[in-house]
């Protein structure tokens, strides 16, 4: 969020970065990039065989453009023109059953026979089978750690044809290694990425739920395998299937769920509102940043629902939160969150 409004602040990114030294001396927390540091990834980079895509440019996602607000820059190793078609995510369990995972393979395979691109998180289990399925007819892996980091290690092969054939994605830097906080920050480029996601077997509290609730507040549709009451492994679908998920028991159930979905990816859309070059330059009125002020708290808080609490508009409030980022008194996270700086 930080990254959007301070370009369309300044009006370009030449523009940003002269002003960030001064914006750095008033806040005491925003960091100034280093020249040598950059063009350092950049070559280690190209030299991987990998490539970056902006948010401003054609080969970007473009249901990935609609999350509020997307990562600024992916970076991209194999076929781009993956991103272009339509798309399904599959994610599940790591300790996966065998059932399990023979349904994800004919899932994935059905699938991508039918004409769809199987995007997962390359994890154990149910994505290494979905990815290995969908190879000749499209996969996406979205990575938690760099574009480099292989993990888990076991992968290293299914990488190396995922590579060659399909297309891997990450938000991190070149080199970082992934920690656990990284991982639901991927999840919602899996879930951005597609019309809708599955879920097989996940236990109730997994992190394939945190897929499902990206999904659903990027408004995709939410997909759950049911499965035996007696086996925790299906303990968060059967609930998700309570919660109003729908329940697919193979392919042509998602793409009869799927068929009534717009068909969003053809064209990319409108720039959302916290892109909006209306707000450039504006005057912050004081009891409108305190009332966002007010709003905020503790815990990380959609911009969405803080603009509501504070009754004004939502590119008005990423404007204010910037500002009190800058100023040291609030923090933006990935996805559009915001909390009080403590």
């Amino acid at each position: 969020m930080t990254f959007f409004q301070l370009l369309h602040r300044f009006g370009s990114a030449g523009a940003a970065l002269e002003a960030l030294p001064s914006l750095s001396k008033r806040s005491g927390s925003l960091a100034i990039p280093d020249l040598g540091a950059t063009e350092k990834e950049w070559q280690a980079i190209a030299a991987y065989g990998a490539q970056l895509i902006c948010s401003a440019e054609a080969d970007y996602p473009a249901m990935l453009k609609q999350d509020p607000p997307p990562p600024p820059i992916l970076t991209a190793l194999g076929d781009l023109k993956l991103l272009q078609r339509r798309c399904v995510a599959i994610v599940g369990a790591r300790q996966a059953s065998a059932a399990g995972r023979k349904l994800a393979r004919g899932l994935a395979q059905d699938l991508s026979s039918a004409g769809f691109v199987i995007a997962s998180g390359l994890a154990r289990g149910i994505d290494g089978e979905a990815h290995a399925a969908s190879l000749e007819g499209g996969t996406v892996a979205v990575l938690g750690g760099g574009i480099d980091h292989i993990y888990p290690p076991q992968h290293e092969r299914l990488y190396a044809a995922i590579a060659k054939e399909g297309l891997l994605l990450s938000e991190s830097a070149y080199g970082h290694r992934a920690t656990a906080r990284d991982f639901p920050r991927r999840n919602r480029i899996i879930t951005g990425i597609a019309e809708g996601v599955v879920i097989i077997e996940a236990a109730e509290r997994s992190g394939s739920l945190i897929s499902a609730r990206t999904a659903a507040e990027q408004n995709r549709e939410v997909m759950a395998v049911p499965g035996s009451p007696l086996d925790p492994r299906a303990a968060g679908n059967n609930k998700l299937l309570r919660q109003g998920a729908t329940l697919v028991r193979h392919a042509d159930d998602v793409i009869e769920a799927l068929s009534g979905v717009e068909n969003r990816w053809v064209n990319a859309p409108e720039p959302p509102e916290y892109e909006s070059k209306a707000f450039q330059h504006v005057d912050l009125p004081d009891h409108q940043i305190q009332a966002v002020l007010i709003a905020l708290g503790p815990v990380p808080t959609r911009i969405e629902d803080l603009a509501r609490a504070a009754d004004i508009s939502v590119p008005r409030c990423a404007a204010i939160l910037v500002e009190l980022e800058l100023s040291g008194q609030a923090i933006t996270y990935p996805g559009g969150l915001a909390a009080l700086a403590v």
